[in-house]
């Protein structure tokens, strides 16, 4: 994105509303719902058991659902990757984010990853976020990981799950880089701050990935006032 001023930055089209633990209940879901329709954030993300609730739910509102699929891991097959992906789907997810098989990526095996994203993609018709967490990966297995996801169809790139470290100012600006503004960039884990998000933003994250949504805009709102 252009340089852009943080009095100019509306963090609620960032913001994808995640309840991503597990033992979030079918009241907590609706709470998030409810919370993203309220401030307009761009999706609410869920594990994919609560995918059809969260369709259901906003069924006629802006926001859309997302799921995650491998989540946290990436280890399991591609068969059973793409089949939760269709079946998310199929509930009323229009996003997802996967996480990919970090082990091929470290034993060089990027023929199997990109066919993996890559059926995903094709198979759903759908906006897939590739989740690479960054923080267990090199810098040339990061470099390596952007090329293959986008290359596959992947939409977005994303930092990580949040299990093992947050997105940080550097992977933004790495992958910004990287993409040249091709795909987004989706920024997670451990944004805990308005003035954090929009310095991911500002790096160049077009999307932001928290369970804290409704803080980070109610710390915007008194940031604006203290600007005034």
């Amino acid at each position: 994105m252009a340089a852009v001023s943080p009095n100019d930055i509306n963090l609620a089209p960032f913001i994808d509303h995640a309840l991503l633990t597990p033992t979030a209940t079918p009241e907590q879901v609706e709470q998030w719902c409810t919370d993203a329709d309220r401030f307009q954030f761009a999706t609410v993300c869920v594990q994919p058991a609560y995918v059809q609730l969260a369709a259901n739910f906003l069924h006629g509102k802006s926001p859309r659902v997302c799921a995650v699929i491998g989540f946290p891991y990436g280890a399991t097959t591609s068969a059973v990757k793409l089949f939760e992906a269709q079946e998310a789907v199929e509930n009323g997810a229009s996003e997802l984010d996967v996480v990919i098989n970090l082990g091929w990526l470290k034993a060089g095996k990027t023929s199997e990853l990109h066919r993996e994203i890559a059926e995903i993609r094709e198979e759903t018709g759908q906006t897939i976020k590739a989740i690479l967490e960054m923080a267990l990966l090199t810098e040339a297995e990061k470099r390596l990981a952007a090329e293959v996801c986008m290359d596959a169809g992947a939409a977005y790139l994303k930092t990580s799950t949040g299990l093992y470290g947050g997105a940080t100012i550097a992977d933004v600006r790495l992958l910004k880089e990287l993409t040249k503004d091709r795909v987004g960039i989706k920024a997670s884990g451990g944004i805990r701050t308005a003035e954090q998000a929009i310095e991911l933003i500002i790096a160049g994250a077009t999307r932001l990935g928290t369970s804290r949504g409704p803080d980070l805009i109610r710390q915007r709102d008194t940031l604006g006032k203290d600007e005034r």
